[in-house]
């Protein structure tokens, strides 16, 4: 999963970061709202965490653009702006949660996860081949019944391609995933932690589609 954190407060940001990177989730930070409106122009993520009250551009107008656009990424929004007008003032211009700060980190994962899942359109927790299982809601994967141990890097990659089984990513769009927009990558990145996967969960797990990119099988 890729996510786009929108928040000024450099402690709050680093809070964030830090825990969505230590679930796995690529997280591309940035603090003020043109430079969301670049991120979300140059790059494509699975949602966006919204705070409001941002430098160069308000948070609202962000997610108004946003919608006005037709873009239906799923926005959770992060905001100390607690009366009752305003967290219906972000609903109505498109959110699609809603979280006061302070706010608990967990909470804050597990509603991130609730609304990647719904946007996917239902898309099954599990994904089953062979003696592997992949749970994308408790981010679990088993082999054989043993548990199987994955870096957060892995974790970008495998959760980009069960999402969606039997359609091909390209390296451009997993490297997208581990790195984000801004980065630099280093050029064999893709190739190394596929090959981790593989080792970790059979040789054909992965399928290298070549000259178009990797996919896992439909089940």
């Amino acid at each position: 999963m890729k996510v786009l954190l929108v928040e000024d407060d450099l402690m709050i940001g680093e809070n964030i970061q830090i825990a969505l990177e230590g679930e796995g989730v690529s997280a591309e930070w940035v603090r003020g709202g043109a430079d969301a409106e670049a991120a979300l122009a140059a790059g494509s993520y699975d949602a966006m965490l919204l705070d409001l009250g941002l430098p160069q551009k308000d948070g609202i107008d962000v997610l108004r653009g946003l919608r006005a656009r037709k873009n239906n990424l799923p926005v959770l929004v992060l905001t100390a702006r607690d009366t009752v007008a305003q967290r219906v003032l972000g609903l109505n211009s498109g959110a699609d949660d809603y979280m006061l700060k302070p706010f608990d980190l967990e909470e804050l994962l597990a509603r991130l996860h609730a609304l990647v899942r719904r946007a996917r359109g239902g898309v099954e927790a599990l994904y089953r081949k062979g003696d592997v299982t992949v749970n994308c809601e408790t981010r679990q994967v088993l082999a054989d019944g043993k548990q199987v141990l994955l870096s957060s890097r892995e974790w970008s990659i495998l959760d980009a391609l069960v999402a969606r089984p039997g359609a091909i990513l390209s390296r451009a769009q997993l490297e997208e995933r581990l790195y984000g927009w801004s980065a630099d990558v280093e050029s064999n990145a893709v190739e190394v932690y596929i090959h981790g996967l593989r080792k970790k969960l059979g040789s054909q797990f992965i399928v290298n589609v070549r000259g178009l990119g990797y996919m896992v099988e439909k089940t």
